[in-house]
């Protein structure tokens, strides 16, 4: 069944009649409202802009509790970041260890593996640091950094620096 407007449309100058137009007009925004509705229903999620932090953090940690050659340490952390460190220290022929820094901002977590250099009291030691995880503004956190620092044997104390850039 064909729609007859009661009223003759009026045509326009090209012919075309005000109706048609009209409903041409209504279709289009139609059509637009309908893609534009399923589009930002299927729509992927935008990638976030990376952040990162560059920079030298040190954390100062003392020994907490020893377990062979397992040491719990824990210490502030200054520099790029401000918070506290703690962390589980192996050492050996070759260091190993988890940390976790916190600060207001969020948690930063990772592991480490470093290469001892000389002997005596203080031992130096560098090698990589990798971050596993985060919370916070650093949910997203990963890379690797350089990690340095110094041991003391004798007060199982270590100052580690992690030195470097990591994506969040």
């Amino acid at each position: 069944m064909l729609y007859r407007p009661a009223v003759e449309p009026r045509k326009s100058r090209r012919g075309a009649s005000r109706t048609s137009l009209m409903m041409l007009l209504a279709l289009a925004a139609l059509a637009l409202t309908t893609t534009l509705s399923v589009s930002a229903a299927t729509a992927t999620p935008v990638a976030r802009a990376t952040r990162t932090l560059s920079g030298t953090a040190t954390a100062t940690l003392h020994l907490v509790k020893p377990n062979g050659s397992r040491l719990i340490e824990e210490g502030p952390v200054s520099g790029l970041l401000h918070g506290s460190a703690n962390g589980a220290v192996h050492t050996g022929a070759r260091f190993s260890g988890t940390f976790t820094i916190r600060t207001r901002a969020g948690s930063i977590s990772g592991s480490g593996t470093a290469t001892p250099h000389g002997s005596g009291r203080y031992e130096s030691f560098s090698g990589l640091f990798t971050a596993t995880g985060g919370t916070g503004r650093y949910a997203h956190i990963h890379g690797h950094t350089g990690l340095y620092g110094v041991f003391d044997r004798r007060t199982d104390s270590v100052t580690v620096q992690m030195q470097g850039t990591l994506s969040y």
